[in-house]
């Protein structure tokens, strides 16, 4: 570690409950949850049932996080709990595949923002591949200058995306105050299917990653023991009530074929119950909110690589930080990696690549919360919650299908030749062995 490691211990340039809870929240709400509602409204009260499950997983999942991180603070995050659980290679497998996972999100954020934009400035959508990468870069020089100043950034773009969601929340009453009746879709009259449930609910989850992003950045945070459990919850609980108010609402209070077909359901949702002007500055809130989970997601793309070299598991010049703190190298290195993927997918469309990168990083993403579920267990804390996360993680996973978990599994075995020429390149370090 150079001498500017130092840097980044000092509490003035951590991250305090506040930056950690826009840190949680603004890696949550992306892009997904203004495209979902589309998605969703087949489903109708089958998708109310599907957020419900979603965000009731999603919290046994952070509960666990939050646990984990108070009982082994040394830990620093997600793959360290693996590790003191089942040893060094099952950690550096799930925290390999879960850096990867980060920068395919990233691209899909990028993409998802230059979309958005392109609505409002049609050249921009003309040069799709470039105005990406111009973006991804864009952030990362804001992450290069720290913690702390992707934080102050990660609030600001919370404020302006919180916007639209809580637009949808001031609408809801308004529209049923009006002289109109409000045409409610109606509860089947034969209940809800079990099979339409989890097929909502697996869709449900891309919008929900990212609760785990305190945790992963446990050596950014102020006070991790009390900070990241608060964080972790209070950003998920507010972050998944949101979800379930708006997105229930654009699904059961429009008529389902027209939100179905919709680009842009919140701005649908917007111009039938307000108008049409203020309906067209949802796209650049969309925008927004992309923007600013791409530059949360930034800082856990330099983090996560750092974590692992702190461990033992890639090699050192991964860990070495900035005059500002920020693990440099691993910083650049994602970018470097997330660029050459755009390049690579510039002559699919933007939904195919939106698609295909969205549907990596949610599927490797479930085997790093399986893992840290299964890890409390091993390691017996919160156990009855760590049960049903365990359940709800396999649950999830096997929903994405053969296909899409095969190839997260590929991805942790790629990896391997790296940790094994780390391993025989480093000295040995001393280490925990598992829990019995």
């Amino acid at each position: 570690m150079t001498d500017s490691s130092t840097v980044n211990e000092g509490p003035g340039r951590k991250l305090g409950l506040s930056l950690c809870i826009a840190l949680v929240m603004g890696n949550m709400i992306g892009s997904g949850v203004f495209l979902l509602p589309a998605s969703l409204a087949p489903f109708g009260w089958n998708g109310v049932a599907g957020w419900a499950i979603t965000i009731a997983g999603a919290l046994a999942l952070a509960f666990v996080i939050a646990r984990l991180t108070v009982a082994f603070p040394a830990a620093s995050g997600p793959t360290g709990f693996v590790e003191r659980a089942f040893g060094r290679v099952p950690s550096f497998m799930i925290g390999w595949a879960y850096w990867v996972s980060v920068w395919t999100a990233n691209v899909t954020l990028a993409v998802a923002s230059v979309s958005f934009l392109s609505l409002f400035v049609p050249a921009i959508g003309d040069h799709m591949a470039i105005s990406t990468i111009a973006l991804i870069w864009l952030v990362t020089a804001i992450n290069w200058q720290g913690a702390r100043a992707a934080g102050r950034f990660q609030i600001l773009t919370l404020a302006i995306k919180l916007i639209p969601l809580v637009t949808i929340v001031v609408l809801i009453p308004i529209a049923f105050g009006r002289s109109e009746p409000v045409a409610i879709t109606p509860f089947p009259a034969e209940g809800l299917s079990l099979t339409a449930v989890s097929g909502s609910a697996i869709l449900t989850l891309w919008a929900l990653l990212g609760f785990e992003s305190a945790s992963v950045a446990a050596d950014k945070v102020a006070n991790p023991t009390v900070t990241i459990p608060r964080a972790t919850i209070i950003g998920t609980l507010a972050t998944g009530l949101l979800y379930l108010i708006v997105c229930s609402a654009i699904a059961l209070m429009l008529p389902a074929a027209a939100v179905a077909t919709s680009e842009a359901p919140f701005a649908l949702f917007a111009e039938t119950y307000w108008g049409h002007g203020p309906a067209v500055w949802i796209a650049a809130f969309a925008a927004v909110s992309a923007l600013g989970a791409l530059n949360g997601w930034t800082l856990i793309q330099a983090e996560q690589p750092a974590r692992l070299a702190e461990q033992g598991l890639l090699p050192a010049w991964f860990a070495k930080t900035n005059r500002h703190g920020t693990p440099a190298a691993a910083l650049l290195l994602s970018s470097v990696i997330a660029t050459v993927c755009v390049i690579l997918n510039s002559s699919k469309s933007t939904a195919e690549m939106f698609t295909f990168m969205a549907i990596l990083s949610t599927s490797v993403t479930l085997w790093l919360y399986l893992a840290c579920a299964a890890a409390a267990l091993r390691l017996r804390v919160a156990i009855p919650v760590a049960l049903a996360g365990l359940a709800y993680a396999i649950w999830t996973l096997w929903g994405a299908g053969i296909g899409v978990s095969a190839m997260s599994l590929i991805l942790m075995v790629a990896g391997l030749p790296l940790y094994v020429w780390t391993r025989l390149s480093a000295p040995a370090r001393g280490e925990e062995s598992p829990v019995a």
